[in-house]
């Protein structure tokens, strides 16, 4: 698959497949993603019509996401989970559905790396259950470990594990059916990771965790699969380097190089 990358010297954004890239990649200082839902979720978060009708899941009067259309994380987590420990030299932490969290303590542990706990996420604003049949789904899941030496340490001290915030911000882009919100990324991206430090995102969607990590004076290497995603999260994390946050010191101007890996190929030919 073709490659193009967005690179200011600090951010560097891969359009591919995660499992063809992360063999080139070199060690990172935190693995921080949110990927596909496990399958059962999957069929819950396809098109359905109400009476006749889409469904309203926005609050905020922007258009409904489009439906999810990509494959679970089934049969994925099972091959990636390896590879991302092996490079990850601090935090690990990958959002699931609350059925979710034992397959991927399972993967964690069998691949070395310090399982600690599952953490949730509050969403106050979420949809109902239109049907009555039973309670909402109100929260996620996301899970962390240790990857690297000695004792794991974070910034957040004795605080507990639930994060609180509403799923249609203003500031949603909304294009991305499982977005997440701004001002979640950007919590646990100070929470888990220190100034200058590098994050992966091996599935970057639209790019919430990039933005943080900009905001947040972080180096960040993004990979995703999907072409309109992977243009979306293009211009949201230009945006985001085009206007630094007033308390993290200016970087250098954005710099778009497209079909990067065609130049590679011609500098390894030329060695």
């Amino acid at each position: 698959m073709s490659v193009e990358t967005f690179l200011n010297g600090e951010v560097q954004l891969i359009h591919g497949d995660c499992l063809e890239h992360l063999p080139a990649l070199g060690p990172v200082s935190c693995v921080m993603s949110d990927p596909p839902y496990e399958a059962h979720m999957h069929a819950a978060k396809r098109e359905k019509k109400v009476f006749g009708a889409q469904r309203r899941i926005r609050t905020d009067g922007h258009a409904n996401p489009p439906p999810v259309n990509f494959a679970s994380i089934d049969g994925v987590r099972e091959v990636v989970t390896q590879p991302l420990v092996e490079m990850c030299q601090g935090w690990f932490i990958m959002f699931c559905t609350p059925e979710g969290v034992a397959p991927w303590r399972d993967q964690i542990e069998s691949a070395q790396a310090k399982y600690k706990r599952a953490c949730i996420w509050v969403k106050p604003d979420s949809a109902p259950q239109f049907n009555g049949q039973g309670p909402a789904m109100g929260a996620e899941c996301f899970v962390t470990a240790w990857c690297g030496p000695g004792y794991s340490s974070w910034n957040g001290g004795g605080r507990r594990n639930v994060f609180t915030h509403l799923t249609n911000a203003s500031d949603r882009h909304g294009e991305h059916p499982t977005e997440k919100p701004l001002s979640l990324m950007l919590e646990l991206v100070d929470l888990f990771t220190q100034p200058g430090d590098l994050i992966l995102d091996p599935f970057m969607g639209s790019g919430s965790t990039g933005v943080a990590a900009v905001r947040l004076g972080r180096r960040f290497i993004g990979i995703e699969k999907d072409a309109r995603y992977f243009e979306i999260a293009c211009e949201r994390i230009t945006d985001a380097a085009s206007r630094p946050d007033m308390f993290i010191a200016p970087r250098a101007a954005a710099v778009r190089q497209d079909s990067l890996f065609a130049s590679l190929q011609s500098e390894a030919a030329a060695e």
